[in-house]
């Protein structure tokens, strides 16, 4: 089993202070030499800023407040450099944990990538008129690492995996990403075109927190103009893309296009409201991505 790790934690305006706690219980009575930074990527809500600070006073534990938003490749490529040991756990800021034993499936591994998935706490009937957790729910069946590990570079996600050091310094993520959506996707095939393996496990983190229906829809906006400006890059590792190129094969793209505009605000007024359907939501993001999509962002 390996005997050190820096685990590395990115924020923006969610608290964390639950999840360190719940790491350093595990890794306090582990031999292992241990650290866990946490950096706080120029968070501007002071309620969530002033309790991830009381993390601080835990041992081996470092807040860094960057004070401002240098994007999401960037904050991971600056904890992989600020790390002291040479087998680096990422996090997400805004999971919880409910395993006992998280770490030491991680630390008994032996793999340059790692990845242990995420789950939601299913069945909860008050998060029903939830997109995000209708979304999640609906999907739970390709959760486990069966499923992953038979497309093991385009099921990857940075919510919660283990790396190296070595591996991080020679492929670190691509600092163009600066918006939400892809960096993780493009980082797979990154690994894949050097033959770095990917390995996964059962070894969920949980989510804590479903954003708003109009906040996850908005998320999926911004991936989808993430997904455009990258999409030369990306060819193989998306289902949209994939379905674009059909549609547009048909020559049915300028249809695609008459139907958004007249299904838009009806698909937004579902996807908003407290009974989201998944199938609407799926539609919704075909048709943005097709018709919206188009604006590059940078």
């Amino acid at each position: 089993m390996k005997r050190e790790i820096s685990v590395l934690i990115s924020v923006f305006n969610c608290r964390c202070r639950d999840l360190v706690e719940s790491l350093h219980r595990q890794l306090r009575v582990m031999a292992v030499e241990y650290e866990i930074l946490v950096a706080d990527d120029g968070s501007t809500d002071d309620e969530t800023i002033s309790e991830n600070r009381s993390i601080s006073s835990l041992e081996n534990v470092k807040l860094i407040e960057r004070g401002f938003n240098s994007g999401r490749s960037k904050i991971k490529n600056f904890l992989a450099r600020e790390a002291r040991y040479g087998n680096l756990l990422f996090l997400d800021g805004d999971m919880s944990l409910r395993k006992d034993d998280f770490i030491e499936n991680y630390l008994s591994q032996d793999s340059p990538v790692i990845y242990g998935g995420y789950d939601i706490i299913h069945d909860d009937e008050t998060l029903m008129s939830n997109l995000r957790y209708r979304y999640e729910r609906s999907s739970k069946g390709n959760h486990c690492a069966a499923i992953r590990n038979q497309r093991p570079y385009q099921n990857f996600h940075t919510s919660n995996f283990m790396t190296t050091k070595d591996v991080m310094l020679r492929f670190p993520f691509d600092e163009r990403f600066r918006h939400y959506g892809y960096e993780d996707v493009l980082w797979g095939k990154t690994l894949r075109d050097n033959g770095i393996v990917i390995k996964h496990i059962d070894n969920p983190l949980t989510f804590a927190d479903f954003e708003t229906n109009r906040q996850f829809v908005s998320k999926t906006e911004e991936a989808m103009h993430t997904l455009r400006t990258f999409s030369d890059e990306l060819k193989g590792y998306s289902s949209l893309l994939d379905y674009e190129k059909k549609i547009s094969t048909l020559r049915l793209t300028p249809l695609m296009r008459i139907i958004h505009k007249i299904l838009h605000k009806p698909l937004l007024r579902n996807l908003e409201s407290n009974n989201p359907s998944i199938l609407k939501f799926n539609i919704y993001k075909l048709l943005y991505f097709i018709s919206e999509g188009k604006r590059n962002i940078k």
